[in-house]
């Protein structure tokens, strides 16, 4: 336990060019789950300067209108008025691949990898608080733009928050950086002071600002060019936004435009469900999980539990508790996040794991691992 640390996690708008491109490349899996509850998906999406490039391999009943979804996602993103050259490159996934995958009686996993899944008992939604402020300071930027209680902003933004933390707990704020596109004729000055009152002093009511504490907003000056008109916007280059903000470990592998058989993606969801459990449960106060899998293989290769300390259980016991409750195999995984339907562009922003109402954010399995740890650690003792 350290007595003196600081913590940073950073989230981007909805309107950022690499958000953009993961809330496209799911709202194509979307449209082809929709169509296709087992249809396969790898959807990636490459924009700048006026052209889309979606690209892929996607193996379907029925293909989408990939055009009309780039165009609709955009404008809801809050970019209108612009064309976009929109090219598609898809074709069906390898056949090695899907030889791989439905070998056998089970589902195999579509690629190797490791995921991780953490939760801590820091907030309510079971996550680091610099993560929950710095998604909630971007959630309210989008806000102000869409209800026009902040006039002249545009879609683009950034935030980031430090936390210092005293002996594991969050103590005070130590800086923040707010980020927002704007139109070429707002006044910065005035800005800046909206954004205090209506983002930045609400969003951190939490833990709000001292006198020391650095705010930072549009540290750069103007910021009128944005999305795709000044960045390439990549699939998958967020992983910590997506994710933990760095504060747990993570695999590497991408979440946005991956259907379930991909375990970067229904792998991560399961680590996290199963971690939110644990510490919902009170078995630890904080914990990692991690599961491993091997392309054409249905069950992990290696399951660990880490609650660094912080367990009523030793993480033996946790470890055949969790492999005795839930179903790692992706058909399991599948099963049990309901992860066949066109859910996925609705929890892509803002985080994959701050929406209460996503099924790998649920807490019912409490009471079972509870139960299960008890008969495992039973088992331990009589050994």
């Amino acid at each position: 336990m350290r007595d003196k640390y600081i913590l940073t996690a950073e989230s981007v708008t909805e309107g950022h060019p690499d958000k953009l491109c993961d809330t496209i490349a799911d709202s194509v899996l979307d449209a082809c789950l929709e169509g296709d509850s087992s249809a396969h998906v790898a959807c990636e999406v490459l924009a700048t300067a006026g052209k889309v490039l979606v690209a892929g391999e996607i193996s379907a009943k029925v293909m989408p209108d990939i055009p009309s979804i780039v165009c609709r996602a955009i404008r809801e993103a809050g970019y209108t008025g612009l064309d976009y050259e929109i090219e598609v490159i898809t074709h069906d996934q390898s056949d090695d691949i899907v030889h791989a995958v439905r070998e056998g009686v089970q589902t195999g996993a579509g690629d190797q990898g490791i995921m991780y899944g953490f939760a801590c008992d820091e907030t309510e939604s079971y996550l680091p608080l610099p993560v929950i402020l710095t998604h909630r300071l971007t959630r309210l930027l989008t806000n102000a733009r869409k209800t026009g209680m902040i006039q002249g902003l545009r879609p683009d933004g950034k935030a980031q928050v430090s936390v210092e933390y005293n002996f594991d707990i969050p103590v005070r704020l130590a800086s923040v950086v707010l980020s927002c596109q704007h139109d070429p004729e707002k006044d910065l000055d005035q800005l800046r002071e909206e954004l205090m009152d209506h983002v930045i002093q609400p969003a951190l009511q939490e833990l709000p600002p001292d006198g020391e504490t650095e705010i930072l907003i549009n540290p750069s000056g103007r910021f009128v060019y944005g999305g795709f008109e000044a960045d390439t916007g990549l699939t998958g280059r967020k992983l910590m936004v997506d994710t933990y903000g760095g504060l747990a470990p993570h695999g590497g592998g991408a979440l946005s435009g991956k259907d379930a058989t991909k375990v970067d993606r229904s792998g991560a969801y399961m680590a996290r469900y199963i971690a939110k459990n644990i510490v919902s449960a009170g078995l630890a106060d904080r914990c990692t999980v991690s599961l491993a899998y091997a392309i054409g293989k249905a069950g992990p290769v290696a399951v660990n539990v880490d609650t660094a300390g912080t367990v009523e259980y030793q993480d033996e016991v946790l470890k055949q508790a969790v492999q005795a409750v839930f179903d790692l195999t992706p058909a399991g995984m599948r099963h049990t996040l309901g992860l066949d339907r066109p859910i996925f562009a609705q929890f892509c922003n803002y985080g994959h794991f701050t929406h209460p109402d996503a099924p790998w954010e649920q807490t019912d399995k409490t009471e079972v691992l509870c139960n299960a740890c008890h008969i495992k650690e039973a088992g331990v003792s009589d050994r």
